[in-house]
Formats: C-alpha cells, sequence, structure tokens
C-alpha cells in the first residue's frame, strides 16, 4: 500500500508522457472523476503539450507558420481542469513493486519519488538515429516533436546554402522532402530501399519514386548512408555512401521511429517482437492491473493478419487515450486493433494504404490475389479529372479484401477510407462491388476507382 494514502484518500493517476495518448487519457479520466476522487499528476520532458506531430513537416515548409497552431491544449488549459502538469521533467524510472515514480526537473536538476495508485505509460517514439560517425553534428536533425521542429527551422533560418539531404523516404521522409522544396532546397532523398515508401508494394513505390524526380527532388535509391561529413566549422557538409557523396547543408534524417519503451523494459514490463508495450483491448499492460499504456510506444492488433504491429500515428494514440481514461475512471472501453490505414503527400501526389502489402501477405501464409487499375479522380470529362493508381489484394479462395494501395493526384489519398471500412467489416470485394457510394461527376466517374479494382479483383477470384 502506498505510504501517501495515509494523508489523502483520494486516489492518485500518474501519467508519463503529455502529448495525445497521456493528455487524453488524463483528461477523459476527469471527465469521469472530479478532483475530490481522482489526483493527477503528468510529467513531461518537452515544452509543449498535445500537440499535433503530424503537422509539423507543413510548419517546417511554412503552410503552418505558428507552432500554437498545432497546439490542442496549452499546460494551463490542462492545470485548469485541476490535472497537475509538470513540465520539463522527465521520469527516470518506474518503481512497479512499490508503486512509484522517479522524475529529474529537467532545469534544476533535482529528483524526487511520486506514488502511484494507476499508471499510464504514453512515452511515444524516438526516431531512428543510425550510429554512424558525424550523425550527432550539428545540422543533422531527427522530427519527431515540436522541439525537433524548432530546432530544424532555426537551423534553416542560419544555413546560408541550399542544399539538403533527407536519409529515409517513409511517410517522414517524402513529407520532409515536400517541406524543404517549398523552403526553396534543393532536395536529395537517399534511401536504402528499392523504392520509397516501403509501407506500398516495389510496383506503387515505382510511382512515387517517379512523381517525387518530376517535381525536381533526386531520389537515390538502394544506397546507405555510412557516415555524415562536416566541414572545418563541424557542422555537416555532405552525407556519403558506399560509393557516393552528397552535399548537404543541413540533414533530416526521415529513417522512422521506435517506440520509447526504455523505463518500461528497466521496470521489467512486458514488450513485443517490435519493441512495444503489449497491453490488452482496454489498453492495460498486460499482467498489471493498474498500469495502462497507449500511442506510439505499444503495439496493437492487425485485425487483417491476426498479428501484433507497431504503428505510430496520433489517430490511434488519442483513441488509446479515450480508453485509458475511461478505463481509470472506472468504465469500460476497448481498441479493438487496427487495419494498417495511412495516407501522406508529396507537393501534389497523395500516397495512401491500408491493409496488408504482398509480402505481408505472404508472410502470414495467405494466398492472394492482386490486381491494378488506372482510373480517374472525376468524371473524364468534368474539368480538374486527374489520374489515379489502385492496387488490390484479396484472398484467394474466400475474396475477402486484404489491402488497398492508391497513388494519385487531388482526390486520390482520402478514397483508402472506403478500403479500410470494408477491411474493419471483412467484406469481400465481390461485396465491395455493390457499395452504394456517393456519385457526381466532379467527385467521381458512375464506377469510383475503388470499386473498378474491386470489380476486377472478384472476377480474378472467381477464376481462381
Amino acid at each position: 500500500m502506498n505510504m501517501s494514502r495515509t494523508r489523502d484518500t483520494r486516489e492518485r493517476l500518474v501519467v508519463i508522457g503529455g502529448d495525445a495518448a497521456g493528455m487524453s487519457a488524463a483528461s477523459q479520466a476527469r471527465r469521469l472523476k472530479g478532483p475530490d476522487e481522482l489526483e493527477i499528476v503528468a510529467f513531461e520532458r518537452g515544452h509543449f503539450t498535445s500537440y499535433s506531430a503530424c503537422g509539423i513537416p507543413y510548419w517546417v515548409g511554412g503552410d503552418v507558420t505558428e507552432p500554437d497552431q498545432l497546439i490542442a491544449r496549452t499546460p494551463e488549459e490542462h492545470r485548469e481542469r485541476d490535472i497537475d502538469l509538470r513540465m520539463r521533467t522527465e521520469v527516470m524510472e518506474i518503481d512497479v513493486d512499490r508503486q512509484r515514480v522517479r522524475a529529474r526537473d529537467l532545469e534544476s536538476g533535482a529528483e524526487s519519488w511520486t506514488s502511484y495508485d494507476k499508471l499510464v505509460i504514453a512515452t511515444g517514439a524516438r526516431p531512428i538515429r543510425p550510429e554512424m560517425p558525424g550523425v550527432d553534428a550539428p545540422g543533422v536533425h531527427g522530427v519527431q516533436t515540436l522541439d525537433d521542429g524548432q530546432a530544424l527551422i532555426d537551423t534553416l533560418a542560419h544555413t546560408r546554402g541550399r542544399k539538403a539531404v533527407v536519409v529515409g523516404a517513409g511517410y517522414i521522409g517524402v513529407e520532409m522532402a515536400e517541406a524543404l522544396i517549398n523552403r526553396g532546397y534543393e532536395v536529395t532523398v537517399v534511401n536504402r530501399g528499392g523504392e520509397p515508401m516501403s509501407t506500398l508494394d516495389p510496383d506503387m513505390g515505382r510511382l512515387v519514386h517517379e512523381a517525387m524526380e518530376g517535381l525536381g527532388i533526386t531520389m537515390v535509391d538502394d544506397a546507405a548512408v555510412t557516415k555524415v561529413l562536416t566541414g572545418e566549422d563541424g557542422r555537416v557538409r555532405a552525407v556519403a555512401t558506399e560509393n557516393a557523396e552528397y552535399p548537404a547543408d543541413v540533414v533530416v534524417l526521415g529513417i522512422g521511429v521506435r517506440p520509447e519503451t526504455t523505463l518500461a523494459k528497466a521496470a521489467g514490463l512486458p514488450l513485443g517482437s517490435h519493441g512495444g508495450l503489449l497491453t490488452d483491448l482496454a489498453m492495460r499492460v498486460r499482467g498489471h492491473e493498474n498500469i495502462w499504456a497507449g500511442g506510439d510506444c505499444v503495439e496493437v492488433l492487425d485485425l487483417v493478419s491476426g498479428q501484433e504491429r507497431h504503428i505510430a500515428l496520433g489517430t490511434h494514440a488519442n483513441k488509446h487515450g479515450q480508453v485509458i481514461g475511461t478505463g481509470v475512471g472506472g468504465g469500460y472501453a476497448t481498441f479493438p486493433g487496427v487495419v494498417g490505414t495511412a495516407v501522406s503527400k508529396v507537393c501534389d501526389l497523395e500516397i495512401a494504404r491500408t491493409g496488408l502489402r504482398e509480402k505481408d501477405a505472404r508472410r502470414v501464409g495467405l494466398q492472394f490475389v492482386s490486381v491494378t487499375i488506372e482510373s480517374t479522380s472525376r468524371a473524364g470529362y468534368y474539368p480538374g479529372a486527374s489520374l489515379m493508381t489502385v492496387k488490390m489484394l484479396a484472398e484467394r479462395r474466400t475474396g475477402r479484401l486484404l489491402g488497398v494501395q492508391i497513388v494519385g493526384r487531388e482526390g486520390a489519398g482520402k478514397r483508402v477510407d472506403i478500403a479500410a471500412v470494408a477491411l474493419t467489416a471483412g467484406m469481400t470485394v465481390e461485396q465491395m462491388t455493390a457499395l452504394d457510394l456517393g456519385y457526381a461527376p466532379p467527385f467521381s466517374p458512375v464506377w469510383d476507382p475503388v470499386l473498378v479494382a474491386a470489380r476486377k479483383a472478384a472476377a480474378k477470384v472467381r477464376a481462381s
């Protein structure tokens, strides 16, 4: 029993992490239980809370002019809701046996222990920063938090040259390439994969490659950066692969992220194969009734493959927080899982996917058919119609939809939501052909591109 409870009959909730999952959980718990029932203490090591990390590339690129536009709720607003939010304070240790955490004030260096009755771990993810010479040189940036975004913007403001190298060509990489193009930089993207966007199949990634080159971005595939070269002033001047050097006045690491579970691992909490915390459907950490976890530090169930996976998205984090806060507040809610939906853009190119890629389906032993079609975003005769490519995977015997990928211009990306709903519902491609979707020439051809792909996939399933 916590000795601190002898002076206070309230339960205490401690939240580690002040962004989407953590503060959504705290806010939902506060809605369900007032300050006389539940004390809430939250720790955040950065300068900002409840912000949109997904919006950082658009802030860097100038589409969003102020960081405040990305903040949903300030520390002061959280405190007005009787949440004891302690900024610039990093939790250094979780003592599960004694139900307490050790935190350090990053300004003063002072440390103290805080006991808890209930604990929420929302430590997020950390950018992958490869171990290589020069990676910590001035001018090399990872971009995960608003503090990271501000540091990059400061570098761009004081850098004389106009050459940028983005390392990695996933969602972060292509979005940062766009941001730097918008800033007037000459951009080179160095990608160790065969095509950009490894979340797509290679044939769809090739479309992204061609479109990015058409936007003036230099694409270097099948190349791993081995070191960052610096000048006499110690700042970055180039990145090197085994075969070439690429001049750079600024380098952005867009390699991806890993769950930030250092604290959880040290505390002996269960982690999955991707390094994320494992929870039940109520987002409780497995084997621990009074500890919850959510956001980018957890693994979640993939409803299509039936396996755990790590997906770092704000949409999931906010849902996790709602579920956790409901549980902490005495209610019941669950997070059933995901189908792996994501959408992005680079300049006017829209890129979307949901469900399984071909290699995902093979890995879990599924037999499948795949089809690829080209169609238009609007009726072909209506002004502004643009081409899009849709790829669809279906299970060979049953016709169950397994995945969809879309690459195109305006009006392409959000069509993936049709497939996301169909995947969640477990629909077959035959059933999808009868979906009653909205139609008018400014919005779609008579047969929506997703349904054209479904028709072709259904025919292939019948013939297989």
